[in-house]
């Protein structure tokens, strides 16, 4: 086993912003208005089996279709930077449209483990370790089951400013860390187009 607690935070912290359970506070008090009791350890259980299921078998369901971890890693960096802008500047550029339900549907899916966690597990396995990953994956479901159990009480906590202004760090934050991952899978790329760029640089 290879346990890397930097590996860990850093993980932890780009799924953190990419889930935004926080920022998706008001949705799911809506939801709850809407939908009636919303049961968190169903949600997050569900959640986090549909994530780590996609952790490990993400890459063979690429494989079919001829697409390396690096590559995809690269279009997951252009999701995680329109994800960022979104958080950052306030506007929406995706869509996130998918039919009326609590627990599973849509707060498991796709709201916690949804286009854009899927797309950042498989783009941290192009830098993390996997069990690294997985524990990163644990504990944000961990901080998930939390906040749907005292969605409530944290909205009032934090208030409405709140939310709003910890979008907008983890925005940047989120843009920060995309261009980050593009870089460095860009290079990989590179390198295995043309290996003697490794010693000429």
């Amino acid at each position: 086993m290879n346990f890397n607690f930097i590996q860990i935070i850093t993980s932890s912290m780009v799924l953190f912003a990419v889930i935004d359970i926080i920022g998706s506070i008001p949705i799911i008090v809506d939801l709850q208005k809407k939908g009636g009791k919303i049961e968190a350890l169903k949600a997050t259980l569900v959640a986090l089996i549909v994530l780590i299921v996609f952790t490990f078998l993400g890459q063979k369901l690429l494989g079919l279709f001829g697409v390396d971890i690096s590559s995809f890693a690269i279009a997951g960096s252009f999701i995680l930077f329109i994800m960022g802008v979104e958080m950052a500047l306030g506007i929406e550029i995706i869509k996130y449209d998918g039919p009326s339900g609590v627990s599973i549907v849509p707060i498991a899916f796709p709201l916690v483990a949804g286009a854009g966690s899927f797309t950042t597990v498989l783009a941290l396995r192009a830098e993390y370790a996997m069990e690294n990953l997985i524990v990163a994956i644990v504990l944000n479901m961990i901080f998930v089951y939390i906040v749907l159990r005292s969605t409530n009480l944290v909205e009032r906590i934090i208030g409405e400013g709140g939310i709003h202004v910890l979008r907008k760090v983890f925005g940047i934050i989120l843009l920060a860390i995309s261009v980050k991952l593009f870089m460095t899978n860009v290079a990989i790329q590179i390198y295995s187009l043309f290996p003697f760029l490794r010693e000429v640089l």
